[in-house]
């Protein structure tokens, strides 16, 4: 069993069980944990099953309790569910924390929409999880692939439709998804839809339109999808082209951009900061992008390595600078930035922007160096 705290500063890690119980009983378990403390005001846990792959028995979950041993304030749930929640369901759940004289949030069902061409074909083989982040959070990573609802097939397309229940995400974000298979194959993801359960709108859409190719003996393959638009209206139909015609829609067009990111070789070069990047045009700048899943390596901006990340975002015209720093969190902030080369997909162009030196934990502006 693992645990993860969120608090009004951010989240804790995965906190294991295992080793941590001060004091069992046939029917409870009583355990300290120390959280870090910039995490806040906490204000929600999310309590599941440590592996998403491996058959386990069931869990059976009947009641919480946690208490805050320097101010002594103390939050109770009777919970009374067991994980997984259906036979093939997830096997994580969530709830927010009610602390005296503060207003908590609420549990939100959220019905996750995929649009692909191939994936049901290849459910059996392959494993897919999405993280979905919000203004208050996000859901962890939860599996795509069980209990699937309203399955749809054609000759080229197909969906189906994913059920998590998560505390209020607020204004939606992006989705991370994880990908990986038991065998060489490709998935064909289009789309996204998340919405409320309970509302017919707003439907966030993220748009994917990307051929994965899935290595069985590769790690695996990590996505960043920011949201495209959001459609807002008082009635919406299934299909989401349609969607995009109606009044009250909110499109934006967004541009690609693959960003490569050379790290200097010499010692201390790397760092396990969390490195952040804003792009300047000659009509908008973008909003401020994490590059955290390389789609080379697990552990990105190590000595002497290069470093692909793709995003999207609203049309910015010619490139003309960036600006790339870092927060000085972890083990070895320290970072020597040899070059970034940005690919601006629309225009078909290669713009490079040289550093050669090191970044420390303020911002710095690279001007392009040259583009073709």
């Amino acid at each position: 069993m693992v645990m993860v705290f969120y608090g009004s500063n951010g989240k804790s890690n995965p906190v294991s069980m295992e080793n941590k119980v001060e004091h069992q009983t046939e029917n409870q378990i009583t355990c300290d944990i120390h959280l870090p403390s910039d995490l806040g005001m906490l204000y929600k846990v999310r309590l599941g099953l440590q592996s998403l792959e491996n058959n386990i028995s069931q869990l059976s979950l009947r009641h919480f309790k946690i208490q805050n041993t320097s101010t002594l304030d103390t939050f109770s749930l009777t919970i009374n569910k067991t994980l997984p929640l259906s036979p093939n369901g997830d096997r994580w759940i969530e709830f927010p924390i009610q602390w005296p004289l503060k207003e908590a949030l609420s549990v939100v069902t959220y019905h996750v929409t995929v649009f692909s061409r191939n994936i049901l074909s290849e459910r059996n083989v392959v494993h897919i999880t999405a993280c979905i982040y919000g203004t208050h959070g996000d859901t962890g990573d939860r599996s795509l692939l069980q209990s699937l609802q309203n399955e749809q097939q054609g000759e080229k397309n197909e969906s189906f439709l994913v059920i998590m229940d998560a505390v209020d995400l607020g204004e939606l974000e992006k989705i991370v998804l994880l990908i990986s298979s038991k065998t060489d194959c490709k998935l064909d993801i289009k789309k996204l839809h998340v919405q409320e359960a309970a509302k017919e709108h707003p439907i966030y859409v993220f748009e994917v339109d990307e051929e994965f190719s899935v290595d069985a003996n590769k790690p695996k393959i990590q996505r960043e999808i920011p949201g495209s638009f959001v459609i807002r209206g008082e009635k919406q139909k299934n299909d989401t082209d349609n969607n995009l015609n109606k009044e009250g829609s909110q499109v934006k067009k967004l541009t690609e951009y693959t960003i490569k990111v050379y790290t200097g070789d010499k010692r201390g070069a790397g760092t396990d900061a969390n490195v952040h990047i804003i792009l300047f045009g000659s009509e908008d700048k973008s909003e401020v992008f994490q590059l955290a899943h390389s789609l080379e390596h697990q552990n990105p901006f190590e000595r002497g390595k290069v470093d692909t990340f793709k995003i999207k975002t609203k049309r910015l015209g010619s490139l003309r600078s960036i600006e790339i720093g870092h927060d000085g969190k972890g083990f070895a902030s320290g970072w020597f930035l040899e070059k970034v080369e940005i690919t601006d997909a629309a225009r078909n162009s290669m713009h490079c922007f040289s550093c050669n030196r090191s970044v420390d934990q303020s911002i710095i502006t690279l001007y392009m160096l040259f583009s073709f």
